[in-house]
């Protein structure tokens, strides 16, 4: 038995989910068993956004772990790679692609920054056309994208050809952590998701660490085809990119309904689950509305969220861009692998930690606590950096920092997808986390400058100033979501609703009176 119905009413009836979808009273007839939730015109809530029908634990473990199985490796392989595409450029820098461009000042800097100035743009389009196409579709089509565009880089020889590159990787990567974080979103519940999260984001840290591994064997080769040193890493990842891409034409599952590895009683398990956590919604995936739309964007969690991932992508994206640089005036006598190859530890205990934070966000259902959470360890990490000159404290340091700044990108998204309703909301809402916390990207393209080395004091200011403003909103919006919270208490959630249409219901989102934050 899946589920038990807390209702007699018959949910099949086609009669009767017309009357329901237009009803004001439609959660009386939406108690029904996991098929009747899984279908369109009924909703799986009451007024106060309790699911009106009873899950088996045992069976919903087995569908996760199937869920587990099929969906989160394929996306978080293509995600590995979307980040190598983006960060190889730091490992190329120490083989010699700024010399070999004819790079001075800050010609680095600027070349970094064309990526983001596409990113930026096509960051909510892009999750829109992920919604409107479907994930399964749009999300190997950016990847064939992105990989393309990372392997003509090993052909460029001049910045305006590497600018002009970079500018397209930037738009074909624009929806990869949006476009993932809502396809998941599709498949899992709200306390489910941040680990979810965590196990394609973590491939941002492995990125850095399997990257310098994968840039310093790539480096031994004499060459590749007529490719040469640094030519050859954008060469040989681009293409791996490319072949991942293709497979996962035919291994990504668009939704539920088409998951034919699926029977008929697990995706409407599937369905009505994720349909139980979204308050007054007549179907999962809706169409667009405006309304929702707007209230997907002007929402003050995911807003400060948002803030608050711009200052946490300053320290990620500056870390993926600027470690190989960093540890080199750390060991300034080394080899070229050998610094590529230093750059590996730090990643891989901040891949640990960012699925320990997440799994821990799992078991608790909270997000912003452990936001929280993750600033000290980040502002201590920026402080060891700016008070010492000691080799081994900064390489310390570099721990620190990676294993806190890389745990908040799974906690953010999923707050931001956490703290709306409807599926519309959900598509923008994560758009605009990521749009936001790519600015921070672009403004850490220009926080590590040559003329500030070795000790880079204005870049590692500027993260330590970022980490404490993060604790500072953070501590802020926990607090504002309690007091809210408690404001609502006061009200009278039916008489607040009772005249409302359902379709006016529906569109309420986070300002439904039954509607909670969770911290």
């Amino acid at each position: 038995m899946v589920a038990t119905s807390i209702s007699n009413r018959d949910s099949g009836d086609k009669a009767q989910s017309e009357t329901l979808e237009t009803s004001p009273d439609i959660e009386k007839g939406a108690g029904h068993n996991v098929h009747g939730a899984a279908g369109k015109g009924f909703i799986a809530t009451d007024n106060h956004g309790e699911s009106l029908v009873l899950f088996d634990p045992e069976a919903e473990r087995k569908l996760r772990k199937k869920l587990d199985f099929y969906i989160v490796p394929t996306v978080s392989i293509l995600y590995l790679f979307c980040f190598i595409d983006r960060a190889n450029i730091g490992n190329a820098r120490l083989a010699g692609f700024e010399t070999d461009l004819g790079l001075t000042g800050d010609g680095y800097n600027a070349v970094l920054s064309i990526f983001y100035i596409s990113y930026i743009i096509f960051e909510i389009p892009s999750n829109l056309a992920c919604k409107w196409i479907g994930p399964g579709w749009f999300l190997p089509a950016i990847s064939l994208g992105f990989g393309i565009s990372s392997l003509g880089t090993a052909f460029v020889h001049d910045s305006a050809s590497a600018s002009g590159v970079r500018f397209l990787l930037g738009i074909f990567e624009a929806g990869m952590m949006p476009g993932i974080s809502y396809y998941l979103s599709r498949w899992y519940r709200r306390s489910e998701l941040t680990f979810r999260l965590s196990l394609f984001i973590v491939m941002a840290p492995l990125a850095g660490a399997f990257g310098g591994l994968l840039a310093s064997g790539i480096l031994t080769l004499d060459h590749f085809g007529s490719l040469h040193s640094w030519r050859m890493i954008f060469g040989i990842e681009g293409i791996i990119t490319i072949g991942l891409s293709l497979i996962a034409f035919f291994t990504l599952t668009d939704r539920p309904e088409t998951a034919r590895w699926l029977s008929q009683e697990e995706k409407d398990l599937a369905i009505a689950r994720v349909k139980s956590e979204r308050m007054a919604q007549t179907s999962v995936l809706d169409t667009f509305d405006k309304k929702k739309l707007w209230l997907g964007i002007w929402n003050p969690i995911v807003l400060s969220t948002a803030f608050i991932f711009l200052l946490n992508n300053i320290t990620v994206q500056g870390l993926s861009f600027f470690t190989p640089t960093i540890v080199g005036t750390i060991y300034p006598d080394k080899t070229t692998i050998e610094k590529q190859l230093y750059t590996v530890p730090p990643y891989v205990l901040g891949a640990v930690f960012v699925v320990s934070l997440s799994l821990a966000s799992w078991r608790f259902d909270r997000r912003a606590i452990f936001i929280v959470a993750t600033a000290p360890l980040t502002m201590l990490g920026y402080i060891l950096f700016l008070a010492s000159h000691d080799p081994h404290v900064r390489y310390a340091a570099a721990f620190l920092t990676a294993i806190s700044c890389f745990a908040l990108g799974p906690l953010a998204n999923a707050q931001a997808s956490a703290v709306v309703v409807s599926d519309s909301s959900r598509s923008i809402a994560i758009g605009t986390n990521v749009m936001f916390g790519n600015i921070g990207g672009l403004i850490a393209t220009w926080s590590y400058l040559p003329w500030d080395a070795p000790d880079y004091k204005i870049g590692n200011g500027l993260n330590l100033a970022a980490a404490s403003l993060i604790l500072v909103v953070a501590t802020i919006q926990v607090l504002w979501m309690k007091w809210d919270n408690k404001r609502r208490d006061a009200k009278d959630v039916d008489a607040e609703l009772q005249h409302f249409s359902q379709v006016e219901i529906e569109s309420l989102e986070w300002k439904h009176p039954g509607f909670r934050w969770r911290a």
